[in-house]
């Protein structure tokens, strides 16, 4: 199957928010393994969120559609920050079609994502964040050569853009990978 990459527009956020929801939340993010439907209620982003962000020239969406039905079958999202002397970049929501994942497309869009961070914006390094309460995704990105950097953030508690949490003590852990 052959896969195409482009950068986001407006027209295509209501379908990039549609895809996110459903990779990780509510029943149909159980066909995937990225669920966090056992932590989070709720939605993970919508079109109107993802609008204002990609308003900013620091932010894009790389969208990841089979080349010939155009589906989206994944996304993700980059941000470049100056830290000191030097670009940095962080990825979030790393998303895969759930009945796709685990066919390889994860690492293809992460991949591309760190490509496009070095060349295009001269980065660094790539930061992220995820829940520590999912092992296996920590592992995933470990294997792909990101690690902790000790650092934890806040869960955005009260905020429903984010979701509802059904557990209490959530918060993100902070991963880096240098890029070469």
């Amino acid at each position: 199957m052959a896969f195409k990459t482009a950068i986001a527009e407006k027209n295509d956020l209501s379908e990039i928010a549609d895809l996110v929801n459903s990779a990780y939340r509510g029943d149909s993010s159980r066909k995937g393994w990225t669920t966090e439907a056992d932590l989070l209620d709720g939605q993970r982003t919508d079109a109107a969120v993802l609008l204002e962000e990609i308003s900013s020239t620091d932010f894009i969406i790389l969208c990841f559609r089979d080349a010939l039905s155009e589906k989206l079958k994944g996304c993700v999202s980059l941000t470049r920050f100056q830290n000191g002397n030097h670009i940095n970049s962080y990825l979030g929501m790393l998303t895969i079609d759930p009945e796709s994942q685990g066919s390889g497309l994860g690492k293809t869009l992460l991949d591309e994502a760190e490509k496009y961070a070095h060349k295009e914006w001269n980065s660094t390094r790539m930061i992220m964040t995820v829940i520590p309460l999912r092992k296996e995704l920590m592992d995933w990105y470990k294997r792909r050569g990101y690690t902790s950097t000790g650092e934890t953030k806040p869960f955005p508690y009260g905020d429903e853009r984010f979701g509802l949490p059904k557990v209490d003590n959530l918060h993100f852990l902070v991963l880096e990978k240098q890029l070469p």
